[in-house]
């Protein structure tokens, strides 16, 4: 088992932040390496608790797909995406909000287990946890960089219907 925290530091209104971590486009956008997109379930706009999303990547050279469910939701501080189905053991992604003077934490605790045992945990200390890091820190450079421009009305005005 692997836990990951990072913390970024947003100018923005938590609520927006909150939206825009929530966003089937914005998540597809802000990870262009791996042309992840989603296949199933929600597949647009702004994803609510219980709601499930299919989505469909390239890592590591091997196409895979990964179910996730939004197991809790209390807006604008937390929401809790966990998997339901793919190729990890496990993953438990805490998505944590906090506005102070109009600045926000954006927390992440992203708690993951490779499959496969013994292997799979030499796997998570030899780059699978470092992987993960890059993409989860290119992810949230994205929203920081959407969140203090003008670009975050599409991703959530655009979603709401």
């Amino acid at each position: 088992m692997a836990i990951i925290i990072l913390e970024t530091k947003i100018n923005a209104p938590a609520q927006r932040c909150f939206d825009l971590s929530r966003s089937v486009e914005l998540h597809t956008d802000s990870t262009t390496g791996s042309n992840e997109k989603a296949i199933a379930g929600v597949v647009s706009g702004l994803m609510g608790y219980n709601d499930q999303v299919t989505w469909e990547a390239k890592h590591l050279g091997i196409k895979q797909h990964l179910t996730s469910k939004i197991s809790k939701f209390d807006a604008p501080n937390i929401f809790v995406s966990e998997m339901v189905k793919g190729a990890f053991k496990k993953i438990y992604h805490q998505h944590i909000f906090k506005e102070e003077n109009g600045i926000t934490l954006m927390t992440d605790i992203f708690d993951f287990e490779a499959p496969l045992g013994t292997l799979g945990k030499i796997a998570e200390w030899l780059f699978l946890k470092s992987y993960m890091r890059r993409l989860l820190l290119q992810r949230n450079k994205i929203i920081q960089r959407v969140a203090e421009s003008d670009e975050w009305e599409k991703y959530i005005f655009g979603a709401i219907k």
